[in-house]
Formats: structure tokens, C-alpha cells, sequence
């Protein structure tokens, strides 16, 4: 005779690329994927269905574990798109101040009489502002992510020991 498990259910909506992140950190504090509940998919996210037993020696210690898990995660994610943030910023603001310029120029030839030098010098640093972000932006993100991967990794490692930890309370 099989004595009866009670359990607690949690649903969590990872990165697609995360996934596997979140399922090897979540088994390692006693969550372990509901069978009668696949994974669902939609926008690149992941949702993921858990459950474990209500019952578990240590739970106060390991949801200590798990939540500092999860801000680590959190953490991550938000590292990762710090680059693309700062980068599409700098992107926008060297347009729309090629934007200024170039319309600095249609006034000036537009003005009655034309003013052809102020034209010519305003369209050239209005001509780079539009041609420069594209190039802007993919330095700015390979130098941020560069900056970025160092505390990426500390924060995998911060996880690698709570996991560890949450696995030796099981």
C-alpha cells in the first residue's frame, strides 16, 4: 500500500532559453515537473508546471534558498538586457539629433533667400546622425556585454552554490 503525497503546486514563465536554468535550480529545493501538466509555449516564454511535496523536511531553509534563486535569476535577466537598453538609447538619441540636423537643413534651404552653406553644414552631421546608430548600437552592446559577462558568471556561481545547498537539505 502507497501512503498518500500531498503537494504544492507552483507555475513559473521562463525565457525559452532560461528553461533549463529554471527546472535544474527548482528540483534542487524539491519542485519537480508535474507530469499531468506539460510545459506550455507561447512569445518565446516557457511555462513551466510544478509541484512538490507539502510535507518536505527543511522547507522554511529551502524556500530561503529558492527565493534567493529566483532574485538571482531576476538578476540575470536584467543583466542581459541592460546592453540592449543602454545601446538602443545611444542609438535613438544620435538619430533624432541627426533628425535635428537634417531639419536645420530643409530650413535652410528653404528660407527665402537659401542659405546653401548652413545646409551643407547641417545635412553632413544630420546624414552621419542617421547612418551612425545602426553601427553605434552593435559597439555599444558587444562593449556592455563584455562589461556584463563577469557578473554574469558571479551570479551563476551564486546559484550553482544555493542549488547546491537546497540539494543537501533534501
Amino acid at each position: 500500500m502507497k501512503d498518500y503525497v500531498g503537494y504544492e503546486y507552483k507555475e513559473i514563465a521562463a525565457a525559452e532559453g532560461d528553461a533549463s536554468l529554471w527546472l535544474d535550480g527548482y528540483e534542487s529545493f524539491g519542485w519537480h515537473p508535474d507530469a499531468n501538466r506539460p510545459a506550455g509555449q507561447s512569445g518565446g516564454r516557457v511555462l513551466l508546471h510544478l509541484k512538490r511535496d507539502r510535507r518536505i523536511v527543511n522547507k522554511m531553509e529551502l524556500t530561503r534558498l529558492q527565493r534567493n534563486f529566483e532574485s538571482c535569476m531576476r538578476e540575470i535577466g536584467q543583466l542581459r538586457e541592460s546592453g540592449g537598453r543602454l545601446a538602443l538609447a545611444w542609438a535613438l538619441g544620435v538619430g533624432l539629433a541627426g533628425t535635428v540636423f537634417m531639419a536645420g537643413a530643409v530650413f535652410a534651404v528653404t528660407h527665402k533667400p537659401p542659405l546653401y552653406l548652413l545646409m551643407g553644414l547641417l545635412s553632413v552631421p544630420g546624414a552621419i546622425g542617421w547612418a551612425a546608430p545602426v553601427f553605434l548600437y552593435k559597439v555599444i552592446l558587444h562593449r556592455r556585454q563584455r562589461q556584463v559577462q563577469p557578473l554574469l558568471e558571479a551570479k551563476y556561481e551564486e546559484i550553482d552554490q544555493l542549488c547546491e545547498k537546497g540539494h543537501a537539505l533534501l
